[in-house]
C-alpha cells in the first residue's frame, strides 16, 4: 500500500471512530495487565464476565497474590486454558509485589519478565495504559495487515515492525485499536463485508466479498 493511501486509510477508520478503547474492562494498569493476561485464546465478552466477579474481590497485585493459584480458579473457569491463566495470573501478582512494589512496570522488558505476558500482551499494556505507540498484533491486525496491503509479513514480529515504520504517526496511538475493531467486526475472517467497508478501494483483496442477496435494497 502506498503511503497515501495508508494516510487515507486511517483518516477514514478515524473518521468513524475518533477515540476507540479496549474492549477490556478495567480500572487500573494492572487490572488491565490481568485482562490481556486472561485474553489469550478467548473471548474479550468471556474476559470481562470473569473479571466483572474477580476484581471487585481481589482487583490488585496483593489481592490476587492472597488469593493464589487455587483461590483463583473458581472466577477463571470458564475461560479457556484457565488452569495455566490462574497459575501465570499469581505468579505475576507476586512478582509484581516483589520487584516493582505492586505497580505494573513501564518497560517492555520488565513486562515481558512476567509469567504468561509475551510480547503482545506487552504492547497493549504498554500502549491503552501509558499511552505509547506500540503495535500489539494480535489475529486481527495481522490478517488485516495482510490481505488490504497495509503491512503483509510473513509473521507478527515482521508485520509489527511494518506497521511501526509505516503508520503515519498521527495515527500510531489508535492504530492497533481501528485495525482490532476493523477486524472484528467489518474484515472477518472467513466472510469479509466488503460491501460496507470503508477502506475497500484501498485494499488488495481480491476478489472483494459481494453483499448477499437478502440484505440488499429492492
Amino acid at each position: 500500500m502506498k503511503p497515501a493511501d495508508r494516510q487515507t486509510f486511517f483518516e477514514r477508520l478515524r473518521a468513524l471512530d475518533p477515540h476507540p478503547v479496549t474492549e477490556l474492562e478495567y480500572q487500573t494498569p494492572f487490572q488491565l495487565l490481568a485482562a490481556v493476561l486472561l485474553s489469550a485464546q478467548a473471548t474479550d465478552k468471556s474476559v470481562n464476565l470473569a473479571t466483572r466477579r474477580l476484581f471487585p474481590v481481589a482487583g490488585t497485585p496483593a489481592a490476587i497474590a492472597v488469593l493464589g493459584e487455587e483461590g483463583l480458579i473458581p472466577y477463571l473457569q470458564t475461560i479457556g486454558l484457565f488452569r495455566s491463566k490462574a497459575r501465570h495470573l499469581a505468579q505475576t501478582a507476586q512478582l509484581l509485589l516483589e520487584r516493582h512494589g505492586g505497580e505494573v512496570p513501564r518497560s517492555r522488558e520488565a513486562l515481558e519478565a512476567l509469567p504468561g505476558v509475551g510480547r503482545k500482551t506487552a504492547n497493549v499494556v504498554l500502549n491503552v495504559a501509558f499511552g505509547e505507540p506500540t503495535m500489539p498484533v494480535d489475529t486481527h491486525v495481522f490478517r488485516i495487515c495482510n490481505r488490504t496491503g497495509l503491512a503483509p509479513g510473513k509473521d507478527v514480529l515482521e508485520v509489527e515492525r511494518k506497521l511501526l515504520r509505516n503508520v503515519p504517526k498521527a495515527f500510531g496511538t489508535h492504530a492497533h485499536h481501528w485495525l482490532i475493531l476493523h477486524g472484528r467486526y467489518l474484515c472477518k475472517a472467513r466472510t469479509p463485508e466488503c460491501w460496507r467497508c470503508p477502506v475497500a478501494d484501498l485494499c488488495r483483496f481480491r476478489p472483494k466479498t459481494p453483499e448477499p442477496a437478502h440484505v440488499q435494497p429492492r
